[in-house]
């Protein structure tokens, strides 16, 4: 039998949302969680719904500039959520939204969106490094794996890190999957685009999907520098991870159909939690957007 292709239609079916009956605020869609071998959803998937039902409440063109997030509750892994969104304010140059996802009843996931008219104004962004390698001479996470096991590692494991997960992901220094490869530095980069051309979504403008592409890749990585730094693999036996707040700022747009560079550091570890910060740029170093978050990191 011939082994399928990965795709990036897990995160285009992540990020389709249903509209229903609003409980609470003025809107309401219902999205679904998508596969991942862990005993909870992927938190990335709550952030890129969320982040298209905002979109989808703001008809006057204007575009996201920022989210500010919060994980409530473990969200259960190929089921239905259901977003409400409250219309907070809408003004001339800048509209606020606040979104509420629901699951079996209680609150899950909330946060609090900012979107933009723009106006013309001087443009800076900070840039990175030219002692990057090209992802063309890195290994892909499947070549990575395909002769390694160890630790906590399943075969459904290895087969989401290397094909699972929408979008293929090369790391600078080396992965985190079995051990840290490279020093302990507390920083890294990981190149990665979408296995194949994004799909249309519905309700969703290619601008506005490729927004939530950003929302949705930007929590698979974000808390590895720390685990770097901490000398903590994903595979490590009785390894504990889980998002906690989270925000992200989309300064310029850009597309998500070539290779990306995303920039990660690790800010702070103390007490359980970790913080890592993150930047998206183009190939040709446009810097689309910041992430900022916080994780639970419970060793054993």
């Amino acid at each position: 039998m011939t082994p399928t292709p990965p795709t990036s239609a897990v995160f285009t079916a992540a990020v389709t949302l249903k509209p229903t009956q609003p409980e609470h605020f003025d809107l309401a869609f219902t999205a679904t969680t998508q596969p991942c071998p862990w005993p909870k959803a992927y938190g990335g998937d709550l952030v890129a719904q969320a982040a298209a039902a905002a979109m989808r409440s703001v008809t006057d063109g204007k575009s996201p500039h920022s989210m500010h997030s919060y994980f409530l509750r473990p969200a259960d892994i190929g089921a239905e959520v259901r977003y409400e969104v409250e219309v907070v304010r809408d003004g001339r140059g800048y509209s606020t939204r606040q979104v509420r996802g629901y699951q079996n009843g209680k609150p899950l996931y909330v946060c609090l969106a900012g979107f933009a008219a723009g106006e013309a104004g001087a443009d800076f962004h900070a840039g990175f490094g030219e002692d990057v390698p090209a992802p063309e001479d890195l290994p892909s996470s499947a070549e990575y794996l395909a002769e390694r096991d160890g630790g906590s590692m399943t075969e459904e494991s290895k087969a989401y890190w290397s094909g699972g997960r929408g979008f293929d992901m090369r790391h600078v220094p080396g992965p985190v999957y079995l051990t840290v490869e490279g020093e302990r530095l507390p920083h890294q980069a990981v190149w990665l685009k979408p296995f194949d051309p994004l799909r249309p979504v519905d309700g969703l403008t290619d601008a506005q999907r490729d927004l939530a592409a950003l929302a949705y890749v930007c929590d698979y990585t974000i808390l590895e520098p720390v685990l770097r730094v901490l000398d903590l693999p994903w595979a490590r036996p009785g390894l504990v991870t889980a998002s906690l707040d989270h925000a992200m700022w989309f300064h310029r747009p850009g597309p998500v159909d070539g290779w990306l560079l995303y920039v990660q550091e690790a800010v702070a570890a103390d007490a359980g939690r970790g913080l890592g910060t993150g930047r998206f740029y183009t190939r040709d170093h446009r810097h689309l957007a910041t992430v900022v978050q916080e994780g639970l990191i419970r060793p054993t």
